[in-house]
């Protein structure tokens, strides 16, 4: 897909971040826009945003992509009020309790899961039938270089993110003779607002999370274009990349301890 102008691009989490970008460069190639934030404020700040660009159109709605039922409603709308979508960006995802496994409530696992994997699976089930009837679009699922490697403090988040790997990777052999393509994106350091409520995370944040959102969207949309399905983008994700494909996962796991431990929260473990 070269040409985005007058296409359907659904993006979900477009209250901020990632979600926003992605909904501003869309609109600025012309698109036509489905959006969904779980934040109806910050939504409505997005499109006030759009439309000061001279959107083409833009349809959206306030919902958990956690809930099955609210995406394929979400689905069943935008095709009555905009047509059979070509593009699905399923961006919306949340942090974790950032707390080690063994202080880690099996919620904050449910909720994280819920949204950053579920999520996923839901907006590729309920879309994906649109796409085919287009007979061309992308499915983009945006993962993290936490879906290639484990950090301390995270488990939840990353077992959401490999699980995000994982669905996409079997789904791109699964449309391997299909006119749909699927796009698996691992960000690295993007400066969001992740972890902003947070006052232990203002380290972590001011030291990796430092790429620009704009940036990693131009790079997604330019790799849509050229067909290049795995995207590892941003802030230490090429030696990320590098790290979980090359050094044994011993030498591995050292390495990332000694990186984050100063900046991981600690209350929570034994004393030595």
């Amino acid at each position: 897909m070269q040409d985005f102008r007058n296409k359907i691009v659904v993006v979900t989490g477009a209250g901020s971040g990632m979600g926003r970008a992605y909904a501003v460069e869309f609109a600025r190639l012309g698109a036509v826009l489905a959006l969904n934030d779980h934040n109806a404020e910050s939504l409505e700040e997005t499109v006030q945003i759009l439309d000061r660009l001279g959107a083409v159109r833009v349809y959206r709605e306030a919902f958990d992509v956690a809930s099955r039922d609210a995406v394929y409603a979400f689905a069943a709308n935008v095709k009555a009020e905009l047509g059979d979508a070509h593009v699905v960006i399923n961006n919306a995802g949340i942090e974790g309790a950032t707390k080690p496994v063994w202080a880690t409530d099996e919620a904050d696992y449910e909720r994280v899961m819920g949204v950053n994997f579920y999520g996923v699976l839901y907006g590729t089930r309920a879309f994906l039938p649109q796409l085919q009837a287009n007979g061309e679009g992308a499915i983009v699922n945006v993962s993290s270089i936490f879906g290639l490697i484990g950090t301390p403090n995270s488990s939840d988040y990353c077992a959401s993110k490999f699980a995000v790997r994982g669905f996409t990777e079997a789904l791109m052999v699964e449309l391997q003779d299909s006119p749909v393509e699927a796009f698996l994106v691992h960000p690295g350091g993007i400066a969001t607002n992740i972890g902003a409520g947070k006052a232990e995370a203002a380290e972590f944040r001011a030291r990796y999370l430092t790429t620009p959102p704009e940036d990693i969207v131009r790079h997604v949309i330019a790799s849509i274009r050229k067909k290049r399905i795995k995207i590892v983008y941003g802030r230490d994700s090429f030696k990320t990349w590098l790290g979980s494909n090359f050094v044994p996962l011993k030498l591995l796991n050292r390495i990332i301890w000694r990186e984050m431990k100063g900046v991981t929260d600690l209350s929570a473990y034994p004393k030595n």
